[in-house]
């Protein structure tokens, strides 16, 4: 086994995520497990809390033991290969198959996501309407079967806001151009921005707007990015580092390193004080609202 990296624990971490439900699957122990492999008990630990990078050879191995099918085998195969990466870049469709989507697994064990976005709807915020609007402009050629799939998965991923155990405390700032921009048209708007109003009124949510006349602040800079914090563990220590993810338009940027944390949070402290009261904010959704209806 490879010592512990300076790099990016995101793969690592992600990696080790999906050997433990695989484990869990199979109603493995981790006793079983390291017995089947002929492996310590340690060793297993090591993996499933993504302290150590790993062989490819080693993710084929566990997963013969865990029954995951060939599909799989070879995304997990792909996914130990970045557990070496100093930083990662996850390029959809290069060595990871897009479907297999890491994002996902981070924000479903997030404790809380902070997120600013410039341009459109954040997903988990999505109408069903809106996201498909998206995904079908993004995905052209693509029967329809295929986007239904996909907007499914959008819409699927926001049960975790309103979940009964530990809901994510989700704090959002939108530019005001998201509110304004008439997005599959002005009906889909309407109900998107009501949507959005709805959802800022929950306990865990907090949502502000970015006014156009707020001149200069510093998402102008950055661009949109969410910053991703998770539980603490019974020693009030963070079960996981923060995580910042950049979406772009061929991959995604995970940034997990203390000093690229720190700016974020210092950028994102900055964007939300720059921007309008949460109250202020529902008022010109509602405005905007009105417009569109």
């Amino acid at each position: 086994m490879p010592d512990e990296t300076t790099g990016s624990t995101v793969p690592r971490r992600q990696l080790g995520r999906y050997l433990r439900e695989l484990r869990g699957g199979q109603r493995l122990t981790v006793r079983a497990a390291a017995e089947r492999l002929e492996w310590s008990e340690a060793k297993i630990w090591r993996i499933e809390t993504g302290q150590v990078s790993l062989r490819s050879l080693d993710v084929e191995a566990m997963c013969k033991v865990y029954g995951a099918d060939a599909s799989l085998t070879e995304a997990l195969m792909g996914l130990a290969k970045e557990t070496k990466a100093r930083g990662w870049w996850h390029s959809y469709g290069d060595v990871i198959p897009e479907g297999f989507d890491v994002y996902i697994g981070l924000e479903e064990a997030a404790s809380t996501v902070s997120w600013y976005e410039a341009e459109l709807v954040p997903g988990l915020l999505q109408t069903e309407s809106y996201a498909h609007t998206l995904i079908q402009a993004d995905n052209p050629g693509v029967d329809a079967q295929e986007i239904d799939r996909r907007v499914h998965v959008r819409i699927a991923r926001q049960a975790l806001i309103t979940r009964a155990t530990a809901p994510p405390k989700l704090d959002v700032v939108l530019n005001e151009a998201i509110v304004r921009r008439p997005v599959g048209g002005p009906s889909i708007m309407y109900a998107q921005l009501n949507r959005l109003a709805e959802a800022s009124t929950l306990p865990n949510v907090s949502l502000r707007i970015m006014p156009f006349n707020a001149g200069l602040h510093h998402g102008i800079m950055s661009g949109p990015f969410v910053i991703l914090r998770f539980p603490l563990n019974g020693d009030g220590k963070a079960s996981e580092p923060p995580t910042v993810y950049v979406d772009g338009f061929t991959g995604a940027l995970y940034l997990d390193k203390a000093a690229e944390i720190q700016r974020y949070e210092q950028a994102f402290a900055d964007i939300w004080a720059s921007a309008l009261t949460e109250d202020a904010s529902r008022d010109l959704i509602h405005e905007a609202a009105r417009e569109f209806g």
